[in-house]
């Protein structure tokens, strides 16, 4: 494997960066995650886009324009030669020293580029469905630390992680302040109704999900009629039909909340029809390399 790190790259083994840089000591940076499918980056505009406002919102400079930022993920991708992969995109303050102050990082922010494959849940969940829990963890304030922000600062979502892991689940749903549901450790959540799609809003302590939208953009084009409303624990238990977006683990169904089962227990007709949908979208909507 070569490692992008500010222009060159490295094997595996000596891709380093310094033990001053802010993403190490305090989670200063930001990062995507980004998927390719027969050597098309699928959505790589939007995930390039929302790198640029989460950098933004933190006053992080980043050291490329979009254009090139572009091409140094396509160049990685075509370094490893990988036709079907997951990038990592990370960009840190860089280089400072052992204080809170970003002003003391010295020279540009720290850009890394990381080509693997990625495989988030067994193939048999996608077939027959995860059994999720509720977890004490709330998600963060947006007051606090806005879910829009897509910082290296994941302690949030690593407590919630640790939480359902040690209840024998791979995923959790977490709860925002008020005890709405917010969404996943790691995904954005829907449930399906009596036909229609719902998903919590992004002000509810909610990341503006690239395969989120996309899933709402599927269900729409199907005349789904498609939520951005607030969610209880309740109404996801007596949902017909829930289901988990996100770019590594895709669309995957889930059968089972907190001890109640979804529907019949089985994944539900929106949910197989959107990752049909969804499938045959990655196959020519991409950036080719």
């Amino acid at each position: 494997m070569k490692v992008y790190i500010n222009g060159k790259f490295y094997e595996r083994e000596e891709a380093k960066v310094s033990v001053f840089d802010h993403g190490l000591l305090y989670g200063d940076g930001v990062f995507e995650g980004i998927r390719s499918y027969s050597r098309l980056v699928f959505k790589l505009k939007e995930h390039i886009d929302r790198l640029f406002e989460s950098a933004k919102s933190i006053m992080l400079e980043l050291p490329l324009p979009k254009a090139e930022l572009t091409k140094a993920v396509i160049a990685t991708l075509k370094e490893n030669k990988l036709i079907d992969a997951y990038i990592r995109l990370v960009v840190t303050r860089g280089e400072g020293d052992l204080g809170l102050d970003p002003r003391k990082c010295r020279g540009r922010a720290t850009v890394i580029i990381i080509t693997d494959k990625i495989m988030l849940y067994p193939e048999k969940y996608y077939k027959e469905g995860l059994s999720i829990i509720t977890v004490p963890t709330v998600r963060n304030l947006p007051e606090a630390l806005n879910p829009q922000i897509k910082s290296l600062n994941y302690l949030n979502n690593i407590l919630a992680k640790i939480e359902a892991t040690n209840a024998g689940c791979d995923e959790a749903i977490m709860l925002d302040s008020l005890g709405y549901v917010a969404e996943c450790t790691g995904d954005n959540i829907f449930v399906v109704r009596d036909g229609h799609l719902y998903t919590p809003p992004q002000c509810m302590g909610t990341l503006r999900g690239i395969t989120r939208d996309t899933v709402m953009e599927l269900a729409r084009r199907d005349k789904t009629p498609v939520h951005e409303h607030v969610i209880t624990r309740h109404e996801v238990y007596i949902s017909d039909e829930c289901f988990l977006t996100g770019t590594a683990a895709e669309i995957i169904p889930v059968v089972k909340v907190d001890g109640r089962v979804i529907g019949d227990g089985k994944p539900g007709k929106i949910t197989l029809g959107l990752i049909r949908k969804f499938k045959e979208l990655t196959k020519k909507d991409g950036v080719k390399y």
